[in-house]
């Protein structure tokens, strides 16, 4: 297993400031991600407004040969939804929209859901769901709690709330490479796995599902889906571990307004 990169102050800092940079990406799009626009304007807002306003790279493209800056997962499809002029987003439809950005050097990586026009309440209720799994995941992060103490909480929260943890996939490491050590699981038992210490930056970003658990991908090889056709939803931050909590490094304006803090 590769090294944990444990991150210097000044490089929290630079990845701070990227993460309040990728903040401004999804408040601009707040405005666009509405019934009518197709996927792939989505993308082509955030890269002309990444590249040419806010002076950054995306991170995304070009990551394995990923040809996108950004991935629009809708309604069943778990992760990596590629942007296409023919998705048009309709009324009714939920879509997770995840985006990086680097700057001086360092990533932020973050994901945000949009409920478009006229959602049904069991769609919505997904949603607001899966965020409260996250941030139940992110309240525990602190020196000297474990990796699966993150993946306990996100658990917990999810499947009291009757839903499912996709197992394939999960948080990670990040700084100057999009994905670094550790992986941060979306499911664990409490006091396993490795502890966590003053400087390590990882994504929390579960994607969790209305019915089972189970996943398959799509013949583009990026695409994965629920394999029960039901709702899956995400949502993604960059958190780094402070001295003595956690500092949410990609929390957005509206976040704040709703209460909540980039320090826990």
């Amino acid at each position: 297993m590769k090294q944990i990169v444990i991150k210097t102050p000044e490089e929290i800092a630079k990845m701070r400031h990227s993460g309040a940079l990728l903040a401004q990406v999804f408040a601009m799009l707040d405005d666009a991600i509405r019934e009518g626009i197709s996927t792939m304007a989505i993308n082509d807002l955030a890269e002309d407004f990444i590249v040419n306003q806010l002076k950054s790279r995306p991170a995304s493209k070009g990551q394995y040969d990923f040809p996108y800056v950004l991935n629009t997962s809708v309604d069943e499809v778990v992760c990596h939804g590629m942007p296409s002029v023919s998705k048009i987003l309709r009324s009714g439809m939920i879509v997770n929209v995840d985006i990086t950005l680097e700057n001086q050097g360092y990533i932020a990586d973050s994901s945000k859901m949009y409920c478009i026009g006229q959602t049904a309440p069991i769609a919505k209720r997904l949603v607001n769901n899966v965020y409260k799994s996250m941030w139940a995941g992110i309240r525990v992060v602190k020196p000297g709690a474990t990796l699966g103490d993150i993946g306990y909480a996100i658990q917990q929260h999810a499947e009291q709330a009757g839903y499912s943890i996709v197992r394939e996939y999960c948080g990670h490491g990040i700084g100057r490479d999009m994905h670094e050590e550790p992986a941060v699981l979306h499911f664990g038992r409490p006091g396993t796995g490795i502890p966590l210490q003053e400087g390590m930056v990882f994504t929390i970003e579960p994607m969790i599902n209305q019915g089972d658990h189970r996943i398959k991908q799509k013949k583009d090889g990026w695409t994965v889906v629920t394999r029960d056709k039901k709702l899956s939803a995400q949502w993604e931050h960059t958190v780094a571990v402070t001295a003595d909590g956690v500092e949410i490094l990609t929390l957005r304006a509206e976040e704040r307004l709703n209460g909540y803090h980039d320090r826990y």
